[in-house]
């Protein structure tokens, strides 16, 4: 493996939006390179330029990245805002391009506005209770995931 591939990861950020006793999930798409047509909760990748046009939090860092771009990947992907971000896990996978991806797992509440997803990489979203996610084909261990943050609030 050469000395790139093996430093150099994606950095995703995902959200499991709360509202009440409900999450929102969201199905991906059959032409996504990763986990095509299987349930998933809202997120996307970290890019340079979610912060490198941004002033400075301090003299040489930016701050919160990953709740930025967590408030903007669920905006672009699912049209809601949210609000009262906070850590539930962090997983590694690697993609089918053989690039390793550091997924970051958030949660918030539901902080207004209505689904609406692009029918290209998300293709349905349904709001379920921690017993009806069960019967949803979801990937691996977001099932969990959405038990911890049941736990937790």
């Amino acid at each position: 493996m050469d000395a790139i591939k093996e430093k150099a990861h994606y950095i995703a950020v995902t959200g499991i939006v709360k509202k009440g006793d409900k999450f929102l999930i969201c199905k991906r798409g059959l032409s996504e390179k990763a986990f095509p047509n299987k349930w998933c909760v809202p997120g996307g990748k970290v890019e340079m330029s979610d912060f490198v046009n941004s002033p400075k939090d301090t003299s040489s860092h930016w701050l919160y990245v990953f709740e930025k771009v967590l408030c903007r990947e669920i905006k672009e992907e699912t049209n809601l805002d949210i609000k009262n971000i906070g850590y539930v896990s962090n997983l590694a996978f690697i993609r089918p391009n053989g690039f390793s991806t550091i997924i970051i797992s958030l949660w918030a509440d539901y902080a207004g506005g209505t689904v609406k997803v692009d029918g290209e990489e998300l293709v349905d979203h349904a709001w379920v209770t921690l017993e009806e996610a069960k019967s949803y084909d979801l990937i691996e261990n977001i099932y969990e995931q959405l038990q911890k943050v049941h736990r937790m609030n």
